[in-house]
């Protein structure tokens, strides 16, 4: 076995590659070991796989067949189950790994990327995975349709050079620093279905496990893919996933043996359960969300930047990082997680709690009337400690909470009317990912309604390097801190872990960055 690439570890590269393969990346190669998740000893400590068997999971949000390309509500489990992208990042590197694609090369001006393809690969359908299927699935992607985050980077994929059924030359509009973070993100579709995609009747890909049935509002349930490709994989036959919306029924149906494996319980019940005998709390690191406060900043009373800058100075971040979230992460004053390329631990004190100074600034800009705080099922605790922190300051929030399809109708159509409470994701992934693409921080069009030039300049010269690593792009993403730091229409609170919690007896659980389960390799004893 070949080491792993630098800042790599081997049992992370052993959870997160599962297949046998060598990349060319940038003109070096990558090792992988054959079915190398096998050897994960997760979950239940140290076990010897089992075939067989149904694992039982709960999550509180249904399918919405709409948003399939959104990673919203239940779309992680069916996109981690059914579908497979062309590579895949570790957790805690943005060093690609084979997934269908089993080698790639760039051309040096960043502007064509040649891809070679599995050849053993079929549909749940029988039907072999080919080129075709990669330029379907990018232009269905970019389809506005499909609202999928980045879609502005699967619109720059201008040209499908299709060589032979294994290899593709994609050509791209000008370089991209996030080509990677697209092609680990667009699930690979079936053409022959695809009118099917938005109605829920049924999903066929390339993954482990193949759709059966939805029972809105109550269920879905996979079974194990026979024909998949790689060998001898997944060792479960089905998996049963169940809709339980209230987080008391979802934690009982959990300590009760109803299911085996719950996403999301509430930190405080996951904390607990973490420390009862006989179950482990899985934190998904390297799929990090990031809780913020978001302001309109066409709104009069905030249009000031000292008054954004003093709620920034009001915020008791560690107090919410502690209560809310239990531990389960760390504060921030800017998006980038602790992996990130663009992570710089001195811009995170910028704005520490500091009463004072908040309403120091407050005194020069003018008290603000009363705003509202907008936040949705789930934020309430976290809107509630930030208005108490604001009042220390002197400045007045009414609590305005609405139901999670209007919360996220005000996000993308920039309706809210003064503060909002929320939580923002893709900053794990390439910074340059989050500035054109994330509804949040999208420098052309977000839900702060803010508009700068020196914003979108900094955002596009760092979309548009060849390489989403290295020195050029470090300056390119110390630039876009400066530039949030500084316009500061998003308030960041810090890191926590989105969570699954499950019993001893699940081995080999894995993730991918978008918080998708990977089930290739886990068992049950």
């Amino acid at each position: 076995m070949s080491s792993t690439p630098s800042g790599f570890g081997r049992r992370n590269f052993l959870r997160t590659s599962g297949i046998a393969a060598a990349a060319i990346f940038g003109g070096a190669a990558l090792a992988a070991c054959t079915s190398a998740v096998s050897q994960q000893k997760q979950g239940g400590g140290d076990a010897t796989p089992v075939r067989g068997g149904t694992l039982k999971v709960g999550i509180r949000e249904d399918l919405v067949p709409a948003n399939l390309l959104t990673n919203t509500a239940a779309t992680p489990v069916v996109i981690g189950l059914v579908y497979e992208s062309l590579i895949r990042y570790p957790n805690d590197s943005l060093q690609p790994q084979p997934l269908l694609a089993t080698s790639w090369q760039l051309a040096a001006d960043g502007r064509a990327l040649s891809l070679d393809l599995r050849e053993d690969v079929k549909f749940h359908s029988g039907r072999p995975f080919t080129a075709e299927d990669v330029e379907f699935s990018l232009r269905t992607y970019a389809d506005a349709k499909w609202s999928a985050q980045l879609r502005s980077s699967a619109a720059a994929v201008i040209g499908f050079d299709i060589v032979s059924p294994t290899r593709i030359v994609l050509q791209l509009a000008h370089p991209l620093s996030n080509i990677y973070d697209l092609l680990d993100t667009v699930p690979i579709l079936d053409s022959a279905t695809a009118d099917q995609l938005g109605t829920g009747d049924t999903y066929i890909g390339t993954g482990p496990f193949r759709y059966v049935e939805r029972v809105p509002n109550s269920q879905l349930i996979f079974e194990k893919n026979p024909s998949y490709w790689v060998p001898e994989r997944p060792y479960l036959d089905r998996v049963e996933v169940s809709i339980i919306a209230d987080p008391n029924a979802l934690l009982n149906a959990l300590k009760s043996g109803q299911i085996a494996a719950a996403r999301d319980l509430g930190y405080r019940d996951a904390e607990n359960i973490g420390k009862s005998p006989g179950f482990t709390v899985h934190d998904l690191e390297g799929a990090e969300l990031q809780a913020y406060v978001g302001v309109n900043v066409t709104e009069p009373a905030l249009a000031d930047v000292r008054v954004r800058q003093a709620i920034a100075y009001s915020i008791d971040r560690d107090r919410i990082v502690d209560e809310v979230f239990r531990g389960a992460g760390y504060p921030l004053n800017v998006p980038w997680p602790k992996n990130s390329p663009a992570f710089d631990e001195s811009r995170n004190t910028v704005y520490s709690r500091d009463i004072d100074k908040a309403k120091r600034l407050l005194g020069e800009a003018g008290k603000p009337p009363k705003l509202p705080l907008t936040f949705s099922p789930g934020n309430g605790e976290v809107a509630q400690i930030v208005q108490a922190n604001l009042a220390d300051a002197g400045i007045d929030v009414e609590l305005d909470p609405v139901d999670a399809a209007t919360f996220v109708e005000q996000l993308t159509g920039q309706r809210f009317r003064g503060l909002w409470v929320t939580d923002h994701s893709w900053a794990q992934f390439v910074p340059s990912t989050l500035t054109v693409s994330a509804y949040p921080f999208n420098a052309r069009r977000n839900a702060s309604r803010y508009e700068s030039p020196a914003y979108t300049a900094a955002a596009d010269t760092a979309w548009q390097l060849p390489q989403g690593a290295g020195p050029e792009a470090v300056r390119a993403y110390q630039s876009l801190t400066d530039q949030l730091l500084d316009g500061l229409f998003l308030i960041e609170i810090g890191v926590h872990f989105s969570q699954y919690s499950a019993v001893d007896t699940v081995h080999g659980f894995a993730w991918t960055k978008r918080r998708e389960p990977v089930l290739t390799d886990t068992f049950l004893s």
